[in-house]
């Protein structure tokens, strides 16, 4: 870690939207996010390149903001067809189980398929697809102290026995079987 600067959060994390008044509508309607701003040139200000874009930024809750760029010069959006649709996804923090399972609910009555809830042992989600296809998470911790601490206490030798052996390393295995039992 450098002594220089600290990192203090995401400024905002960006994706692609095919349409910015769909995803703004979605966001806003779907998951009550507000709408913060807009800004759209015809000019990229880091490269001068011309290509037209509309930036959206969606506030997240707890100073977090999402954003989207939609480019209309631009070919179709597409996803990364090499990575399975499950692991790129925006995960979402909620504060509770009822919210959580509120969420689904509410989320359902817009017509959207809803997956879940998953027990991922230190907390439990929700996933669905946005009108751009990304896929979002909705998750509740209901992991305790110790459990966390746990688990970042043997982290750092995971990292290291997956860098070595491309397989799941077990020093976490509790957290399987706590899986199993609550099911």
């Amino acid at each position: 870690m450098t002594e220089k600067f600290k990192v203090d959060g995401f400024h905002h994390v960006a994706y692609r939207c095919k349409d910015a008044k769909e995803t703004v509508d979605f966001y806003r309607d779907v998951l009550g996010m507000k709408f913060q701003l807009a800004i759209a040139e015809d000019h990229v200000p880091s490269t001068g390149a011309y290509d037209p874009y509309m930036h959206i930024f969606l506030e997240a809750g707890n100073g977090n903001v999402l954003a989207f760029f939609e480019l209309p010069e631009q070919p179709d959006m597409d996803r990364d067809r090499n990575t399975p649709a499950w692991v790129q996804h925006i995960a979402i923090k909620l504060n509770s189980m009822q919210e959580l399972l509120d969420a689904k609910a509410h989320i359902e009555s817009h017509g959207i398929d809803v997956l879940g809830p998953t027990n991922h042992g230190i907390f439990k989600s929700i996933y669905f697809f946005d009108p751009n296809g990304h896929r979002l998470e909705l998750a509740a911790n209901t992991g305790t102290p110790e459990q966390m601490a746990s688990l970042r206490e043997v982290a750092p030798e995971m990292l290291e026995e997956w860098h070595t052996t491309k397989k799941a390393p077990r020093h976490a295995a509790w957290l399987h079987e706590k899986i199993k039992n609550d099911e």
